[in-house]
């Protein structure tokens, strides 16, 4: 149950989804029975047909920043960065117009303290620290930061994703965003909330289903492999999550009277676990999450997930596999891969009750 290996599966490179379904509620469902391990087959407009009017339904309204960014050294040779902590770090130095962020970089070497990068419309760009793989950069741009970082820089696509945004006729500022985006600060889209059209939720409202929108920012290290054999020695990364008065105490509520909490991805999964006491009342407020969900956790406020299908060996399928079994799950994902549903990022969905 805690060894690495044992959250392994194989799948074919050509079912990892390079490119959206052409709309976004038309992709599958796979449901799958949390204690009977029984699956069926949908598409994911037919979700609001597996929920009841007692069910509250959370979302993750954090927003994908454009924050990969092409440029080179003032030397000549290309760069590429990519912003991590946007989320709180940008509204802090807003007023004095000194823009430091944490970055990924690309580069043909490792670039020294001092270095300067060039990027588009004259932004320029100066490193003044490197920690455990990550560097820090100061930007210098006299004019609104936010509104350059949206005209020039790039979607954050997954490393699995084999191409630049907006090769294929989607159009990726668009299509890895969920409806319902408005947090700005993520690095990854929370990816189960990508097959949700406007129509599907209002069509969800009105069965009686109540939406909350929390917000946690998907960080880098949601990409990141887990290295250890026993997968208890590993330490996951931290993310900023928030909880309203309001979504809290309708989560509670429900939970009073009997009501399911219907977690839309292991981001609401980790935030409401993260903020609910042994009691599985969830409080409200903001702070960093580190919870590592795996197999042996027992779930205090979550009753329903959706959620994409993980990449092997991953926290994210350690969390599904916790949740209903790791049995269930690598079995459901031979279903799956059976049935050629497409995997990852783009990919198509499951609905576990």
């Amino acid at each position: 149950m805690y060894s690495l290996v044992n959250y392994n599966y194989d799948l074919p490179e050509e079912f990892i989804a390079q490119e959206p379904a052409g709309k976004r509620d038309q992709s599958r469902l796979l449901s799958l029975g949390r204690m009977t391990g029984e699956v069926s087959h949908h598409l994911f407009y037919e979700l609001y047909s597996l929920l009841l009017p007692s069910d509250v339904l959370v979302v993750n309204n954090t927003e994908v920043i454009p924050g990969r960014l092409l440029g080179h050294k003032d030397t000549g040779g290309k760069v590429e960065a990519l912003i991590l902590n946007y989320a709180g770090s940008y509204k802090k130095k807003e007023k004095n117009k000194e823009f430091v962020f944490e970055c990924l970089l690309k580069a043909s070497k490792r670039p020294k303290q001092g270095t300067l990068f060039v990027f588009d419309q004259e932004l320029k760009a100066e490193v003044i620290d490197f920690q455990n793989g990550i560097h820090t950069l100061r930007f210098f741009y006299d004019g609104d930061f936010e509104n350059l970082l949206y005209r020039i820089g790039n979607m954050p696509l997954p490393p699995y994703i084999k191409r630049n945004d907006g090769v294929f006729p989607c159009n990726d500022r668009k299509s890895y965003q969920t409806v319902y985006a408005r947090q700005k600060g993520a690095v990854a889209a929370p990816t189960a909330g990508l097959h949700f059209s406007e129509k599907l939720l209002e069509k969800i409202k009105s069965i009686g289903v109540n939406i909350v929108e929390i917000t946690l920012h998907v960080g880098y290290g949601t990409f990141l492999p887990v290295r250890v054999p026993d997968i208890r020695d590993h330490k996951i990364h931290s993310e900023q999550y928030c909880i309203s008065k309001n979504g809290a105490a309708t989560i509670n509520c429900a939970k009073a009277k009997g009501g399911r909490i219907v977690a839309v991805g292991t981001t609401c999964v980790r935030s409401l676990e993260f903020a609910s006491d042994n009691n599985g009342n969830v409080s409200y407020g903001s702070g960093n999450c580190d919870l590592f969900i795996y197999p042996g956790y027992r779930f205090k406020v979550v009753d329903a997930m959706i959620t994409n299908f993980h990449l092997p060996q991953s926290t994210l399928l350690m969390l599904v596999s916790a949740f209903a079994g790791r049995k269930n799950i690598l079995a459901a994902y031979n279903e799956a891969i059976k049935e050629r549903y497409r995997f990852y990022s783009y990919g198509d969905a499951m609905v576990i009750m």
